[in-house]
């Protein structure tokens, strides 16, 4: 479940913290974000597709990571990053 060229590079744009940053955790929450979403989707549909559920769930256990990292060491983008994607604390 790849995520489209050009949902991907608006996700990056809204994300990034300079023009050419396409790997910080800002933009890797907000990536991993977006296919958590549309996994979920397809798992409401596909009730019995476990390899979607496991990639689902490794998903989610990386963006726990990054969250936790930029909580650490960068509190003022964390919690931008929170209330732009809504996401609990």
């Amino acid at each position: 479940m790849a995520l489209k060229r050009t949902m991907k590079k608006k996700i990056i744009k809204k994300f990034q913290t300079h023009e050419k940053d396409t790997g910080s955790p800002e933009v890797q929450v907000g990536l991993l974000t977006k296919k958590v979403d549309e996994v979920t989707k397809h798992l409401k549909e596909h009730k019995k597709d476990n390899s979607a559920r496991r990639g689902l769930l490794a998903n989610v256990a990386r963006r726990r990571k990054l969250l936790t990292y930029l909580k650490m060491n960068k509190p003022e983008a964390y919690q931008k990053t929170i209330d732009v994607l809504d996401l609990k604390k």
